[in-house]
């Protein structure tokens, strides 16, 4: 084989079209060609190192045909437009495979890439010997350019990554929909290979520059490519990530694939080809072809790359339990704007607290509850540390307040001497307008300091900066009280307790719950009433469910609390009439 034979060769198989499946944009073209000609027959012809292979064909089963005596070789040799009348009267091409297949009739145009190298044809046959006119001849010639055109929009405008010389994310995209449509229905698995997580690449490209990051990709790229099976396709993504299809294997062979490829990987670290220390990852995500979009296959694999990580472990199947988790916490945090406005969805319910030695309700924590349109009920205890370190976070805690505040004030208009106690995160504590924004909602709904009490965890009240220093001291020193919420399961120690500037304590629900029934929570519950009593607190019991820890709190000297033994949380108009009936009782 001759150097200028090698270099076609290479610049056909850089192109990355040699056995891949059907494309509709090429298939356009040969269709167009049949019309044109009134010929039964067209196709894009490929000339390989010994064969004929087919990108697109109409008329034709096969994919590919021998390449010697085939008449697009000789296109390609030629690197000119070929007509033959009639095959059985040409001393070349009588015998030829497409002679002896009933063709009598061929007509070439070559297809040229910019660097001068021929990659096959553009044919038209018939069955039935024919003249091909001038004009015929510069349409072949034009479907040829149509097609050269085509091969290098994929090829240079957003199909091939420069960097590694792999097929690209659009692509994927495509060749996805051409197998779909070439084999619908058929069971393919994507393998996502993720070289570093995202932390690393943050950092890599800190310390080591992008020019490393990208012999990063080439190194993995050859790696992948080399390890992965022969005529298997490599897609790189970018920042490191890339995908291919294997065919449908069971989980076990999958995850065996899988690690032996990260093996691969890891050892350019031990072969010192890499010189730093990388964590590559493999998701995996089996999926029919037709039934996912590409994109979703690739979110999919990333997912479970995501979730080999959290596991740690070097490769995981995809979960769709785990997967629609994120889907729920992902709807849940775009939906929470259009909560707020939307009046039907988000409401408080209040919990009594009561007086325990005089059973005298003192007041009620307000409890936020989400109603959504197709979640139904979602529990606070999943959304709210979802929100709470967002942005959504101080207009949620807002929304809260106002509403409190407002039931708040209209039980004070009654004559309900009720404390609604809120609960506020760290979040909110940093926002320097914080208490005077809450002050003034008070201010204008003639609301006494005394109504309400602001509910923080030990971790919001440890260690604050100046910002939540100064908001706390200002709600002080208007005299709302300050509760520590979930006491005990937090950074209580007598030092920091000595620090916090707060009026109660609320001693958490797990602590409670087996009180009267198991001896060493006695003694720790014990222990935190009476440190909180020297320390000058009050003390509020939460999870009271029975009867026997209510008599043993009260024993132990606990001024309050609350808990499903007394009631549950309660919408207004319902706590109404429970606070009614335990007057009138």
């Amino acid at each position: 084989m001759n150097a200028q034979e090698k270099n076609r060769l290479f610049a056909l198989r850089q192109l990355n079209l040699l056995d891949t499946p059907p494309s509709e944009s090429f298939d356009r073209i040969t269709r167009m060609a049949s019309q044109l000609f009134d010929l039964p027959i067209s196709a894009v012809s490929l000339t390989d190192e010994n064969r004929q292979w087919f990108k697109s064909r109409v008329g034709v089963d096969h994919w590919e045909i021998p390449r010697e005596t085939a008449p697009c070789n000789g296109v390609c040799n030629s690197s000119q437009i070929l007509i033959i009348p009639d095959l059985l009267t040409s001393d070349t091409y009588r015998d030829s495979y497409l002679a002896n297949s009933g063709i009598r009739f061929y007509a070439g145009a070559p297809l040229v890439t910019r660097e001068g190298h021929t990659l096959g044809a553009m044919c038209v046959l018939g069955k039935q010997p024919r003249q091909v006119t001038e004009q015929e001849q510069a349409t072949l010639r034009d479907l040829a350019a149509m097609v050269m055109a085509q091969i290098e929009l994929q090829h240079a405008f957003g199909r091939v990554d420069p960097l590694t010389g792999l097929s690209n994310r659009n692509q994927f995209a495509e060749d996805l929909q051409d197998l779909e449509r070439d084999a619908s229905n058929d069971r393919k698995v994507a393998l996502f290979t993720e070289m570093v997580d995202a932390s690393e690449l943050s950092a890599l490209h800190r310390t080591m520059g992008p020019a490393f990051l990208d012999e990063l990709s080439r190194i993995a790229a050859r790696c992948l490519q080399q390890a992965i099976s022969p005529g298997v396709k490599l897609y790189h993504l970018g920042g490191c990530q890339f995908v291919h299809l294997v065919e449908y294997a069971s989980d076990a062979d999958l995850l065996t694939e899988a690690l032996r490829l990260r093996q691969a990987l890891l050892a350019l670290v031990t072969s010192r080809e890499v010189p730093v220390l990388v964590h590559p990852a493999i998701g995996i995500v089996p999926f029919y072809l037709g039934a996912l979009a590409a994109g979703d296959v690739l979110r999919s694999a990333y997912a479970a790359c995501l979730d080999a990580r959290l596991a740690e472990k070097g490769a995981g199947l995809y979960s769709s339990d785990l997967d629609a988790l994120y889907q729920r916490r992902f709807i849940l945090l775009g939906d929470i704007g259009r909560a707020l406005e939307n009046e039907q969805e988000l409401y408080l319910v209040y919990q009594p607290r009561v007086a325990l030695e005089s059973g005298e309700c003192l007041g009620a924590e307000a409890l936020l509850r989400w109603h959504h349109p197709t979640l139904g009920e979602v529990s606070p205890g999943e959304f709210i540390p979802l929100i709470e370190n967002t942005p959504m976070a101080k207009p949620l805690t807002q929304w809260v307040m106002r509403h409190a505040i407002h039931q708040a004030a209209s039980w004070h208009r009654q004559g309900k001497a009720l404390q609604v106690s809120v609960n506020v995160s760290a979040t909110n504590l940093e926002e320097e307008d914080f208490a005077v924004r809450l002050l003034e909602e008070m201010a204008r709904m003639a609301l006494p300091s005394a109504a309400i009490e602001v509910e923080l965890t030990e971790s919001a009240l440890i260690g604050q900066g100046e910002v939540a220093a100064n908001q706390l001291k200002a709600l002080i020193a208007a005299g709302l009280r300050i509760a520590i919420d979930d006491f005990g399961t937090g950074y209580s120690s007598l030092s920091y307790l000595h620090e916090i500037p707060a009026h109660t304590v609320k001693i958490d629900r797990r602590f409670i719950t087996d009180l009267g029934e198991d001896a060493r929570t006695e003694t720790l519950v014990k222990s935190m009433i009476s440190m909180a009593h020297d320390l000058g607190y009050r003390v509020v019991a939460e999870g009271v469910e029975s009867e026997a820890a209510y008599q043993r709190l009260v024993q132990l000297g606990c001024e309050e609390a609350q808990g499903y033994f007394i009631a549950r949380p309660l919408l207004p108009e319902v706590f109404e009439e429970w606070l009614q009936d335990r007057v009138e009782g």
